[in-house]
């Protein structure tokens, strides 16, 4: 069932949103010799279980995080071209339409505006400043992040009814976007827990049936702990399209249209007729799917022990079986799990680097962090996280 329990904050409440939007503001008048008019704020977000399913129509519960991507506009008359600059890699270029796919002619980092202004059917000439606090990189999604912040203010300069898309709607042209300009083939769960987040619950999504629930966050005796392995990694790569060939093959090897459908039962039933790499990347996905249904009910029950189990567990599948993993950010999990007051710690997002997320006792944080900044070969950086509310525009 879908549930949206909870009220929506206005961001603009937020000092790290405001310092972001005059930051923005103010680049705008200045180069643009004229005031923005409307503005979108997107968080990124912490997958706090349930990683390298949502392709396979499985089950994941990411919460958003008080990170924003910022973006101020301002439509102009018909001139045949747009202006878009970001703050976050101090470049500015000029994009137009039908916003040709081939990134070789632009910043890489315009491509998910191209695709969101090529896709969305009411788009009109803009200028566009951007700035955002989301890591590039992290793990954290600076992408969905920045593709709903453009959506949401392309959609208020349109006007109120300017389009009938829901917020489903809208996660989906993100994604698309993604899919077909950033040749990256996500699945659905970042998009959706930008656009949908609501404070102080994570989000428990069906990847299949597209249905959610709200699942309340806000004990105070324990802290979403994000560590930036600072690592980088670039999922367009082979990696990840390599992974999600695989389990898709797997699921056809074993006669059912997605992993969704085969239980561990059925997986070692079925063993022989996979390969020893098919075989992990699939028990991977399917004991993922398990465990992240397994959360989500812990957490309704306030069970934290048994959640940071399930976390633990999530980690070794992700570094044996998946094999997505890397040797700082093994280390980073390796040093929470082993410190006193940490439920559990894993890695979240894509992999190969970026971030991980730990849930800790409030007053064990202060000595975990320490623990980090000593013993870590790198160097990390760390993010206090409580869940927040998804996109919001409004006009300026």
């Amino acid at each position: 069932m879908s549930t949206i329990p909870s009220p929506i904050c206005d961001i603009r409440k937020n000092e790290a949103v405001q310092k972001l939007l005059k930051n923005c503001e103010d680049v705008f008048l200045k180069k643009f010799g004229e005031k923005a008019t409307h503005a979108a704020v997107a968080p990124g977000r912490v997958n706090l279980i349930g990683e390298h399913v949502d392709y396979c129509d499985g089950f994941v519960m990411p919460m958003a995080i008080p990170l924003y991507t910022v973006v101020v506009a301002r439509k102009v008359p018909k001139r045949g071209y747009s202006r878009v600059i970001s703050l976050v890699f101090e470049e500015e270029t000029t994009i137009s339409a039908p916003y040709d796919r081939n990134s070789d002619d632009y910043p890489s980092w315009s491509t998910y505006i191209r695709g969101v202004a090529a896709l969305y059917p009411k788009t009109e000439d803009f200028d566009i400043v951007i700035d955002s606090t989301v890591p590039v990189g992290g793990g954290l999604s600076s992408s969905a992040a920045l593709e709903v912040a453009i959506l949401a203010v392309l959609r208020a300069m349109a006007g109120k009814d300017a389009d009938n898309l829901s917020q489903e709607d809208c996660a989906r042209l993100c994604q698309k976007a993604e899919h077909d300009y950033a040749n990256m083939p996500c699945g659905i769960m970042d998009q959706f827990i930008v656009t949908l987040a609501q404070n102080e619950h994570a989000l428990k999504i069906d990847c299949r049936s597209l249905t959610y629930q709200s699942v309340p966050l806000r004990d105070p005796r324990a802290v979403v702990l994000v560590i930036n392995s600072n690592v980088k990694h670039n999922l367009t790569g082979s990696e990840y399209p390599e992974r999600r060939r695989m389990v898709e093959e797997a699921a056809k090897t074993l006669g059912q249209a997605s992993l969704r459908d085969v239980s561990l039962q059925d997986l070692n039933d079925q063993k022989s007729r996979l390969d020893e790499v098919a075989y992990q990347r699939a028990r991977h996905v399917v004991s993922e799917i398990e465990r992240t249904d397994q959360a989500a009910a812990a957490l309704l029950s306030n069970d934290l022990a048994f959640f940071g189990e399930l976390m633990k567990q999530s980690h070794q599948s992700l570094r044996d079986d998946f094999k997505v993993s890397c040797a700082e950010v093994d280390e980073l999990v390796e040093l929470a799990n082993d410190s006193p007051g940490v439920y559990g710690s894993r890695m979240t997002g894509g992999g190969f680097g970026g971030c991980t997320v730990t849930l800790v006792q409030a007053d064990a944080v202060d000595g975990l962090e320490a623990k980090i900044k000593e013993a870590y070969s790198g160097k990390a950086t760390f993010y206090r996280c409580t869940a927040v509310g998804g996109v919001q525009s409004f006009q300026l």
